[in-house]
């Protein structure tokens, strides 16, 4: 999976696109208590969030693959061909 679109929530969710136009939600909360990723219990921290097609990552140097992100999140339908081009 390459992942298209992250849009974080304040509530430690991605929005997640993926490139055949799958869209879900993943849950970053489990992750917070491992120390890559204590920096991002601060909402103003994890909405830094950069897509890098096959991972996401935060500034704090914590990322996640779109290999964990797939086999984790809840997918939601799929958004329009239009809507990728």
């Amino acid at each position: 999976m390459k992942i298209i679109d992250v849009l974080p929530q304040p509530n430690w969710i991605l929005t997640i696109v993926s490139d055949d136009g799958r869209k879900g939600d993943f849950d970053v909360s489990p992750y917070l208590h491992y120390e890559a990723f204590e920096d991002l219990k601060t909402v103003s921290e994890f909405m830094k969030v950069s897509n890098g097609g096959y991972f996401v990552e935060w500034n704090c140097g914590a990322d996640l693959s779109a290999d964990t992100i797939e086999a984790h999140w809840k997918t939601k339908g799929k958004v329009s061909q239009n809507a990728l081009a």
